[in-house]
């Protein structure tokens, strides 16, 4: 049970980066953090507790295992979390070029 809340604690930590940091940069770190801390959750929802793995008999001794399917959806996850990370990095490159600043404060201040 405590690993759950350390889950909620690291998905606690990118929200408040996301939310009260004016950095870009930080922005993109925090939903990162948001992003790993909801892959560990479901990655730590696939275990089971004496559990039986489908390649094994009824004779056989029970093992702890882990569910495959929640392995698979977050590698999935991951490859597309990277595309969407380069994407706002690229982004963030640009207006760095346009504003000369990582301040959302100063690009909302400089439109135009």
């Amino acid at each position: 049970m405590s690993i759950y809340i350390l889950c909620l604690i690291l998905f606690a930590v990118g929200l408040y980066c996301l939310l009260v940091k004016r950095n870009l940069i930080k922005k993109i770190v925090g939903l990162g953090i948001m992003e790993y801390a909801v892959n560990l959750f479901f990655i730590l929802l696939g275990y089971r507790h004496n559990g039986q793995a489908p390649i094994l008999d009824k004779e056989q001794a029970i093992v702890n295992m882990v569910d495959p399917l929640p392995q698979a959806l977050i590698l999935t996850s991951i490859v597309i979390g990277l595309g969407v990370m380069a994407l706002m990095v690229a982004i963030t490159v640009r207006l760095y070029e346009k504003y000369r600043t990582f301040d959302i404060g100063e690009i909302r201040r400089l439109k135009g």
